[in-house]
C-alpha cells in the first residue's frame, strides 16, 4: 500500500532484505509476491533472510497457486554470527551483521562503491590525450608528454564525490558489538522503541531506548541518526527525539513520508504530508 501511495514501481524491486522472522516483518511478503504474480513479473526476485523463511513462503505459494509462479524466487540465507557481504554490484555493497534481539536478527550496511575521478576535458584537449590512455589516468596514472615529461594525475582529474553509506539496525537491544561495523556511516537508522524511563522494559523485550540509540551513534562516530520503531504508548515522538538529542544532536525521529537524501556525505531531510514514504 505504501509503495502504491508513493508511486514506486514494484517491477523495480529485485532484492528484499528481511532482518528477522517476527510477523510484522514477514507477513506482508506473500501479499507483495502475489501482487507481482498478478502484474506478470518475469524477473528473478532475491530474498535475503533467515533460511527458515523459505519454507514459510513456499508453503504459502503451494497453497495459493498449486504450481510454479512465473518468476524465480532466489533465497539467500543470512549469517547471524559475524558480518557478511551479501550483495555487491558496480554501485553498492551490502553487508549483513548480527543484532541482539529475541530471535536471530540482522542489520544491514549499505556502502556506495567509490567512483573513479572524472577527467578534465580542458586537459584532455590541452595535452591531446588519446582515448587509450584515459582509463589509466582515471585509475591513477599520469600522462607522459612527447618530450618525456609527465603530467601528474592530480592535474588531469576532478575527484569523484565521496561514497555514501547507510546502516539499518532494527529490531535490537543495545549492542555495542555493531559499532566497528557501522563506524562513520553517513546515516544510521537505529530503533528507539522506548524512552529511558522504560529502560527495564526495553531490556526485557530486547529493544532499545532513544538514549541508547544515540549512544551507539555517538560511539560509532556516525554523521546523522534517525530513530523509529516507537512504542504505541507514545502519542508523539518528540520525547524520544529530545532524549536522543541530549546525547547526539543530529538525531531525527522519523515518520512515514520522511525522505533523507545523502549527497556527497551531506544529509538533506524533507517531510511532506502528501508523500508517504518509508
Amino acid at each position: 500500500m505504501q509503495l502504491r501511495r508513493n508511486h514506486i514501481s514494484l517491477a523495480k524491486i529485485d532484492h528484499i532484505l528481511i532482518s528477522h522472522t517476527h510477523g510484522d516483518h514477514i507477513f506482508g511478503l506473500i501479499g507483495l509476491i502475489s501482487t507481482m504474480v498478478l502484474l506478470g513479473r518475469k524477473n528473478e526476485l532475491h530474498i535475503y533472510s533467515h533460511s527458515e523463511l523459505q519454507h514459510f513462503i513456499r508453503f504459502q505459494l503451494d497453497f495459493l497457486y498449486h504450481q510454479e509462479i512465473p518468476f524465480r524466487l532466489v533465497f539467500h540465507p543470512l549469517s547471524y554470527k559475524s558480518p557478511q557481504l551479501i550483495y555487491q554490484d558496480k554501485k553498492i555493497a551490502i553487508t549483513s551483521f548480527p543484532l541482539k534481539h529475541r530471535i536471530a536478527t540482522c542489520g544491514f550496511l549499505f556502502r556506495e562503491i567509490p567512483k573513479l575521478p572524472n577527467l578534465r576535458k580542458d586537459k584532455l584537449e590541452e595535452y591531446k590525450i588519446p582515448i587509450r590512455e584515459r582509463q589509466k589516468i582515471k585509475e591513477g596514472a599520469g600522462f607522459i608528454l612527447p618530450d618525456g615529461n609527465e603530467v601528474p594525475n592530480s592535474e588531469l582529474v576532478i575527484p569523484a564525490s565521496n561514497p555514501c553509506s547507510y546502516a539499518f539496525c532494527s529490531d535490537t537491544a543495545y549492542h555495542e558489538e555493531i559499532i566497528d561495523t557501522i563506524r562513520g556511516v553517513d546515516l544510521l537508522y537505529h530503533e528507539a522503541t522506548f524512552a529511558e524511563n522504560n529502560k527495564t522494559l526495553a531490556e526485557q523485550t530486547f529493544h532499545s531506548t532513544a538514549k541508547q540509540a544515540a549512544t551507539i551513534a555517538l560511539k560509532a562516530g556516525v554523521k546523522n541518526l534517525i530513530i523509529g520503531h516507537f512504542s504505541s504508548r507514545y502519542k508523539t515522538s518528540s520525547v524520544l527525539q529530545s532524549e536522543a538529542r541530549e546525547i547526539f544532536p543530529e538525531t531525527y525521529a522519523v515518520e512515514d513520508g520522511d525522505v533523507f537524501r545523502i549527497n556527497n556525505s551531506v544529509i538533506s531531510f524533507s517531510r511532506s504530508e502528501k508523500t508517504k514514504m518509508f
